[in-house]
């Protein structure tokens, strides 16, 4: 008896943690929800979990090597670029931000590595709550509720400082309700659509056009990955029969939302693949040519946060930028690192597994980040670290999943649903 009881502390404190933790998981999913002022609830709720996690113990797989040095190489370049503009203002803090967002993403890439599908649960529960609360605050005040807060220059924000983060951040738990339809029961199929609903609204009066194409791919993305881990011919064609009745729902839905006078005004405005901002020498795609050849002439960069010093405006590139503020060591880095990423995601993506379901949505997200970097700046997006960290998580978890024979497992089993 003494010692059945001397061993119930032992046994119930790793139990303990593995209640806590999943939760924390939750929160941080949640709070990326929250940007209204920096440093955001998500870097502390990140930073606790993460401790928590390190505390507890958490195993650094030889396939964590690879992302663990990329991160380390493309910082180093920031760090090293930085000793020419070391006095410029937020230029220091601007470095010590991209440390800690390289850090979450190998956080999430152990996390995951264990107990993958309870903790995939979790986060992307936090991540689709957020996204729900965000989502409505700005519609709300879009349409006249607390526009001040929830607005910015006539556009849905919701609880972000710019409707250009809020829209993308909207993506990833969209693209799961597609998932998550697409393999869904009739109720699950409803649920799903109502919150994609809310989504869309939300997504579509940011008026992002980068949040649009993110939307479009990455939904593009998913449904041609579940064609394609899908064996059976009448799974096949519901698939293509859902994603053609999805269609029509998303244009009903725009449609509707332009039929409010203020809504297709600023869609007709928006809506044009050339603003003003972006022709032209000096304009967004000029200034990518100008600002590669500058990187030609500075191996070791120009230094974070100077771009706009030569012209006016900041790279909107992200490939473009880590060249120019790191120099060529921080853009091979982040080059290789996407590369990397993005293959060894689809080398396992197509693995049956119990999460590859929610796995689909996170890389087809993931892709669609990779591609709108090109005329756009998500260094900084805690989004693209959440994901690449992910990915990352659940390719090495995917890798030492060993399915049983004769029992495949279905794309959208386990945390997929």
């Amino acid at each position: 008896m003494s010692i059945c009881a001397d061993a119930l502390p032992t046994v119930a404190a790793p139990l303990r943690r593995e209640r806590v933790r999943p939760v924390l998981l939750l929160l941080v999913g949640l709070a990326g929800a929250f940007v209204f002022i920096e440093p955001s609830p998500y870097e502390i709720i990140s930073l606790l979990t993460f401790t928590v996690f390190v505390a507890a113990g958490l195993s650094l797989n030889p396939t964590h090597i690879p992302l663990l040095l990329l991160v380390i190489l493309y910082n180093v370049g920031f760090t090293l670029s930085l000793l020419q503009v070391l006095g410029e203002d937020k230029t220091g803090m601007w470095v010590a931000v991209s440390w800690y967002l390289g850090a979450t993403a190998l956080g999430f890439a152990l996390v995951m590595a264990d107990e993958t599908s309870r903790r995939l649960r979790f986060l992307l529960g936090g991540v689709m709550i957020g996204a729900v609360v965000a989502a409505v605050c700005g519609i709300a005040g879009y349409f006249g509720v607390l526009a001040d807060l929830f607005t910015r220059y006539g556009r849905a924000r919701g609880t972000f400082n710019d409707p250009n983060v809020f829209g993308p951040f909207l993506v990833l738990p969209a693209v799961l309700c597609v998932q998550r339809s697409l393999a869904g029961s009739p109720g699950a199929i409803l649920r799903n659509v109502a919150v994609l609903a809310v989504l869309l609204l939300g997504l579509f009066l940011s008026f992002s056009r980068g949040s649009w194409f993110m939307f479009a791919a990455a939904a593009t993305i998913a449904v041609l990955l579940s064609l394609i881990t899908t064996r059976a011919t009448a799974e096949r064609a519901r698939i293509i029969l859902l994603a053609g009745v999805g269609v029509v729902f998303v244009g009903a839905l725009v449609v509707a939302a332009l039929s409010i006078d203020e809504v297709g005004t600023l869609f007709r405005e928006r809506a044009s693949l050339t603003q003003s901002y972006d022709a032209g020498p000096l304009g967004r795609f000029g200034r990518h040519i100008l600002g590669a050849l500058l990187a030609l002439d500075h191996p070791f960069g120009i230094g974070p946060r100077q771009f706009h010093l030569y012209f006016v405006e900041d790279p909107h590139n992200v490939y473009l930028n880590a060249f120019l503020s790191g120099g060529w060591l921080s853009g091979l880095a982040y080059a290789l690192l996407v590369v990397i990423t993005v293959g060894f995601g689809f080398a396992t993506v197509l693995r049956p597994t119990p999460w590859q379901g929610a796995y689909i949505a996170i890389y087809s997200t993931f892709v669609a980040m990779v591609l709108l970097g090109f005329v756009i700046d998500s260094d900084h997006w805690r989004l693209f670290w959440m994901l690449l960290g992910l990915v990352w998580g659940l390719t090495i978890a995917t890798r030492a999943q060993t399915p049983q024979k004769g029992n495949r497992l279905t794309p959208a089993s386990g945390a997929g649903r």
